[in-house]
């Protein structure tokens, strides 16, 4: 992405911005509807292949089994969605929502009606899309979905694996060839090994050597990388030096944010030829003071909180306030395919996109139906709620 690209997405993302605050504000048919039921459901999500290791945690394995919440009404509406781990009990995840009806508890026009709902936040968005029959996109206000990027968020350490016998670089090389084969045009590269795996020279090294052959060997993809604090601002800049001549659509959170380190690199890819470059930052720390002002001073330009920890109504919340600094957006979704569904909802409703985070996985236990990946851009599903469907074990 070109400075030229990045100032007219922002520009689209202010035209965008007056839909943030005309989404539906029809919640009559949500007085109907009192919900009967919540059950809570275990859905494996596997991945298609093993992920390995990134700069802080070892191998991440095969996917996760993930926890969901399914809603019915006595009006026979459902709806249903991936809830955070373990932050309330079945009982006190009732309490909350049985009993009362849907517009009690969530409007279409800002998201759900109290922070204790946050647990159930995503459950209640497909519920009321479901009984509006609208999907998520369209309830959040958006005529047509906003389509974005996607990027393909396993590429991982898996030269190193298997421990007793390294694949080496061409395993990660038919990762990228498996991501590329599914649609993606965007690849996220996890850089950092030296901060755990490998002394600091080495892992710098096999960085730069595996960032070298992906560029080489798919040329069509945008890259994005990603070091998970692992580096330091001088290792951040030996490795954008040691990969001069690649352009990279993205760099995410070399470091723990402070804003001194954000100033130093900004200031460093702005006079090295990067400045067309986009930082991104807000995973993990999130010290929102300090990427606040980093995002109001211009030095970075994506933020990355969770879709599901942060929260789907939050976010909503949160976007005016990016637009107004000129801040794109890329909700974190590793871990589960339900989770980069949510993201891109999230996006095509509102805009103000920088790509949406894929996470692939088998769908044996879920129908994902119309959000799928096509031509590089996530494409969301026209039917109600989310548009995905829980398959009956």
């Amino acid at each position: 992405m070109n400075r030229r690209h990045f100032l007219s997405l922002t520009a689209s993302s202010a035209a965008v911005y007056p839909l943030i605050g005309r989404a539906s504000e029809t919640s009559g048919p949500l007085t109907k509807h009192r919900i009967t039921s919540l059950e809570i459901k275990q859905v494996p999500l596997p991945w298609p292949r093993l992920v390995g290791k990134n700069a802080k945690l070892d191998v991440h394995g095969r996917g996760p089994t993930v926890w969901a919440v399914v809603l019915k009404t006595d009006q026979g509406a459902v709806g249903w969605g991936e809830i955070p781990d373990a932050q309330k009990t079945p009982e006190e995840l009732r309490s909350l929502a049985v009993g009362k009806t849907v517009a009690e508890l969530m409007n279409p026009a800002s998201g759900i009606l109290s922070s204790e709902l946050w647990p159930i936040d995503i459950p209640l968005h497909d519920l009321a899309g479901v009984i509006l029959d609208q999907p998520v996109w369209q309830m959040l206000g958006a005529e047509k979905p906003h389509l974005f990027p996607i990027y393909s968020g396993m590429i991982y350490f898996d030269e190193l694996e298997p421990m007793e016998k390294p694949a080496g670089i061409d395993q990660v090389l038919a990762n990228c060839a498996q991501d590329r084969d599914l649609g993606y045009r965007q690849l996220k590269v996890k850089i950092g090994r030296g901060n755990r795996w490998m002394t600091p020279e080495a892992g710098l090294k096999r960085d730069i050597e595996v960032t070298q052959a992906i560029a080489k060997a798919f040329p069509d993809c945008e890259l994005l990388v990603d070091a998970n604090d692992g580096y330091s601002v001088a290792t951040t800049i030996a490795f954008l030096k040691g990969i001069e001549g690649i352009p990279l659509f993205w760099l995410e959170e070399p470091f723990v944010e402070t804003d001194a380190a954000w100033r130093e690199v900004h200031a460093w890819t702005s006079t090295n030829g990067l400045e067309k470059m986009l930082l991104a930052d807000g995973e993990q720390h999130n010290d929102i003071p300090i990427l606040e002002k980093l995002e109001a001073d211009g030095i970075l330009n994506v933020r990355l909180l969770d879709i599901i920890s942060h929260g789907f109504t939050r976010w909503r919340e949160l976007m005016p306030k990016l637009v107004k600094t000129r801040t794109l957006s890329s909700p974190h979704a590793w871990g589960s395919g339900l989770k980069t569904v949510y993201a891109a909802q999230l996006l095509a409703g509102l805009g103000n996109g920088a790509s949406v985070e894929g996470v692939t996985c088998i769908h044996e236990h879920v129908d994902f139906g119309e959000n799928t990946i096509r031509d590089g851009k996530m494409h969301v599903s026209s039917k109600p709620g989310f548009g995905l469907t829980l398959r009956e074990s």
